[in-house]
């Protein structure tokens, strides 16, 4: 497996039993049990999910929110499970940390992450399997996981093709300058050179991404009708020589000469310690000048104040994604405001790129099937594992 990514999996089915009451609704937050808290059978299970509001009833198939609970309540209820489904996870008198401490099994999402550090682990004594509903593990300290004999699991492949396919929408917003000329119409104004003097064609231009596991090879197989001056991609494992030919790609091994030959960079790697503030200061340095930068991978990949001043100062001249070193983002994040000498170059939206309707059609089902294995004690998908009992079950969140 790359250091980046993750495989595809099954469509979702409707076949959920109906014998449990419904929910009750905690102080707006939190959606309680309805089961016998002293079942001898039943195990309880945290889901740390965001809140999806009017959206949520108006969308059902929205299933990765805490209203629509991944749709998975009435099937654990009927049997015999505690299911407490809840968007409340900061601080030790939120719902999340207040609850952890006799979880058995615990899920999160990378769209609004409960944070699980070594201390919560610590604290909870009867955890034993964590899920992602979704793919991107990093907000579970694994670590600390692989010594507690904690297993991980996430629904790999759920939504690469949903991520892929934002990746190449943020590099055609970036180049194209749509961002402003959308903006410059809503303020009823008409002024095709100033959208112009900073539009350019994806044809003829190096386009690299950082990671070529399932996002970023889905991305270059993407980008090839562009016509690309050059299609490159850095990843300490290479990709099979009959792949990289059939998306024309060639590997760069050193990371700054990669940069320093690409017109665009796309970020498509975990985080992990080795990536961790990879893109900082002193690598955008060795970026084209006004190049443009594209993640949709990890926000803390990039150092936030040195993507702001880049930007700024015209190394960069654009930078776009979904992925926030804090999620949600403070008000006063630096990717919020910050823009290009031409009053552009801002591409971030909130972390959707993975949890578009079809992403979450997958990734509940991906879940779903995951608790139904372990219920049984069945085997999981291999590339399910990220932790095992005791040890790492992929590299893809560096090399161990």
């Amino acid at each position: 497996m790359s250091v980046l990514s993750a495989s595809a999996s099954a469509a979702f089915k409707r076949n959920f039993a109906s014998s449990a009451k419904a929910p009750r609704l905690l102080s707006g937050r939190t959606l309680a049990p309805t089961v016998n808290h002293n079942s001898s059978a039943g195990l309880k299970i945290l889901a740390v999910l965001y809140k999806g509001g009017e959206a949520a009833k108006q969308e059902p198939r929205l299933l990765g929110s805490v209203e629509n609970q991944l749709g998975i309540r009435e099937w654990l209820e009927s049997q015999g499970h505690e299911y407490i489904v809840t968007d409340d996870k900061e601080g030790p008198n939120s719902v999340f940390q207040k609850n952890l401490k006799d979880t058995d099994i615990l899920i999160t999402t990378p769209f609004h992450p409960g944070y699980l550090t070594r201390e919560l682990i610590e604290k909870s004594p009867n955890l034993k399997l964590c899920v992602t509903a979704g793919v991107g593990s990093d907000h579970i300290d694994l670590n600390a996981a692989v010594e507690r004999n904690i297993e991980v699991l996430e629904v790999t492949g759920s939504n690469v093709t949903s991520v892929a396919e934002h990746v190449v929408m943020s590099i055609l917003l970036l180049v194209r300058n749509f961002v402003p000329a959308h903006e410059m119409i809503e303020r009823g104004e008409w002024q095709v050179s100033e959208i112009a003097k900073n539009a350019y064609d994806l044809e003829g231009k190096v386009i690299g991404t950082l990671g070529a596991g399932r996002i970023g090879y889905r991305v270059l197989e993407r980008l090839q009708p562009f016509s690309p001056k050059e299609l490159l991609y850095y990843d300490y494992n290479a990709l099979p020589e009959a792949a990289a030919k059939q998306v024309n790609a060639r590997r760069v091994e050193d990371l700054k000469d990669f940069v320093s030959q690409c017109d665009i960079v796309t970020v498509n790697a975990p985080l992990h310690e080795g990536t961790r503030n990879l893109i900082n200061a002193d690598l955008l340095k060795h970026f084209k000048k006004g190049a443009w930068l594209v993640n949709t991978a990890r926000g803390a990949i990039c150092n936030a104040e040195d993507v702001a001043a880049a930007l700024k100062s015209g190394q960069l001249n654009g930078y776009a994604g979904d992925v926030w070193n804090v999620q949600p983002a403070p008000k006063d994040h630096p990717w919020r405001q910050m823009k290009n000498k031409y009053g552009g170059g801002n591409g971030m939206v909130p972390h959707y790129s993975g949890t578009t309707l079809d992403a979450q059609a997958r990734y509940a089902a991906g879940t779903k099937q995951i608790l139904e294995n372990y219920f049984k004690g069945k085997p999981q998908e291999p590339a399910n594992i990220i932790v095992g009992r005791g040890k790492y079950e992929t590299k893809s969140y560096g090399q161990r």
